[in-house]
């Protein structure tokens, strides 16, 4: 494989579900092991966000982690998912959709908050961003992702990383959630066609996917080479002009705060030094440095 190919398969792929699995070429290869020192910092960060989360008052919350690097996009968050605090699997545990590769299909998977943070593709920095919803927006949320069979209802059979968010050949993990945003708020008929149902609605309300731009066709051209990539589900006008309509975590927040303007997010990053900690919509980049008034924690050095 050429060497410019390599880091254009992976960039293609915009989620890669909840698994730990992120190989090239096949994606699903075992990641590679983290040091202890890593590991113990993400377990410290992941200890702050699960701090907010429960300090929230909230019962339910749109979770957003950066899991692969999508910077070529200009994207910062790559994968969404729903963290309920009264999870049957622990404690604000998070519901989300990953791509099984043992058995080649999506599923549904509850994980805790430490393993959602350890999927992250560098342990060396982290980004998380939570959403919490008003009341008459949060409890229809909050029954919609604990109803098994609406959820399941939602979920495809067929998986893809930048699956077409109006269509339903295949689905990505963000869509999965924004089609859960549906059911919990536009009133679904399970019994038919629930997708379609879930995405007319999305129309129906200005959800606005994407969308990602691609930074050249020979990108574009390289992800029929992915098997968790797809562009037969896209529009052919938006393959030609390198933007496709892809559900991505920053679509999904986006609707969420046009909707319920009393939406609050809070937002966490980490290097191997500090982590820091914004209240607000003010969006905290890619280099994890603090502003006025953001909280600053040290990380004291791993056995220390």
């Amino acid at each position: 494989m050429t060497r410019w190919l390599r880091p254009a398969l992976a960039a293609l792929a915009f989620c890669l579900g909840g698994s730990a699995w992120a190989g090239i070429p096949t994606f699903c290869e075992r990641s590679k092991e983290i040091s202890a020192a890593d590991q113990d910092r993400v377990l410290r960060f992941a200890g702050v966000v699960k701090k907010e989360l429960e300090r929230s008052g909230s019962r339910v919350a749109l979770v957003s982690r950066a899991g692969l690097d999508l910077s070529r996009f200009g994207l910062l968050y790559s994968h969404a998912a729903i963290a309920l605090k009264d999870n049957p699997a622990g404690p604000w545990a998070v519901r989300q959709l990953y791509y099984a590769c043992d058995e080649s299909r999506p599923r549904l998977f509850d994980q805790g908050i430490a393993g959602f943070a350890l999927g992250a593709e560098a342990p060396t920095n982290g980004h998380m961003s939570l959403v919490f919803l008003p009341d008459e927006d949060a409890a229809p949320l909050e029954r919609a992702a604990l109803d098994k069979p609406l959820a399941l209802s939602l979920l495809s059979g067929q998986y893809s990383a930048n699956a077409y968010a109006f269509g339903t050949r295949y689905q990505n993990c963000n869509q999965w959630v924004a089609e859960l945003l549906a059911g919990a708020w536009g009133h679904l008929d399970t019994a038919a066609a629930p997708r379609e149902q879930a995405q007319a609605w999305l129309r129906s309300q200005g959800y606005a996917a994407g969308p990602v731009k691609v930074p050249s066709h020979a990108m574009m051209f390289a992800g029929q080479f992915v098997p968790l990539v797809h562009v037969d589900d896209h529009p052919i006008d938006d393959v030609y002009a390198l933007a496709l309509q892809v559900s991505v975590p920053a679509s999904l927040e986006a609707f969420v705060q046009r909707r319920s303007p009393g939406a609050q997010r809070v937002q966490m990053c980490h290097d191997t030094e500090r982590i820091v900690v914004r209240r607000g919509w003010e969006p905290l980049g890619a280099e994890c440095r603090a502003m006025p008034g953001d909280e600053v924690i040290a990380l004291a050095p791993w056995g220390v």
